[in-house]
């Protein structure tokens, strides 16, 4: 879960503890809490690795999150403005499922294989051999950006209907809700069954006939449950 707490957990907590912990202004936190993803994102580019996405998208959520902190003081459109951060990584989440490279992997990956070499073999046999495994790949990434853009929708549509004393403290528990909730779903809707899926072709290619590493996974999908199709993908 290592990249998935560089990346997202560190300039979103950064902020806050910048923010509500040191007084610093909504800009100062924004800009501080910037940095880390601005240097993964630079170290990616530097040693040849490519953009790091998760990296990518903070920094662009910081970024656009300064820029419409110096629009207006409209205490509304302050609170609305909070729903940016879950809109543009959920929509980024859900783009990167149909260009093929979910945004989510590379958190999904270490959980399933548990930084093991079998395990993570297991993983890239499936990804080359399974349909159902790499489906079940996307999903995760597709409930994750779909439950946080309903949840900025929820917090939009409360900044301009509830009272704002209230949208303060309801916004935390909102986000919190919708973490709760994506965890549970895509959990049991893709991260479980990969899970599965990874420790029967791990078995499998153990066994006697483990000569035939390199063709498709055709047994451990056969092992599996059905995923189930939560978000109708």
């Amino acid at each position: 879960m290592l990249p998935l707490v560089l990346d997202v957990g560190v300039p979103l907590g950064s902020y806050y503890l910048l923010s509500g912990g040191f007084g610093l202004s909504e800009v100062a936190a924004l800009g501080w809490s910037s940095v880390v993803p601005a240097l993964r994102t630079l170290w990616g580019l530097v040693r040849g690795a490519g953009v790091n996405g998760l990296a990518l998208v903070m920094l662009v959520v910081n970024l656009v999150g300064l820029a419409m902190s110096v629009m207006t003081g409209d205490p509304r459109l302050m609170l609305a403005k909070d729903s940016g951060v879950s809109s543009v990584v959920g929509i980024s989440m859900i783009v990167s499922v149909f260009m093929g490279k979910p945004l989510m992997t590379a958190g999904l990956k270490p959980f399933v294989t548990k930084g093991k070499a079998d395990r993570s073999a297991a993983w890239d046999r499936l990804m080359a051999g399974s349909a159902p495994f790499r489906r079940a790949e996307r999903r995760f990434s597709l409930i994750w950006g779909t439950v946080l853009v309903v949840e900025c929708v929820a917090r939009v549509i409360g900044a301009y209907t509830l009272p704002v004393h209230t949208m303060v403290w309801l916004g935390t528990v909102l986000t919190v809700v919708a973490i709760l909730v994506a965890m549970v779903v895509a959990g049991g809707g893709a991260a479980e069954p990969m899970e599965r899926m990874v420790s029967a072709e791990t078995e499998r290619a153990g066994g006697p006939q483990a000569g035939g590493a390199g063709t498709e996974a055709t047994s451990a999908v056969a092992a599996a449950p059905a995923v189930t199709a939560v978000t109708g993908s």
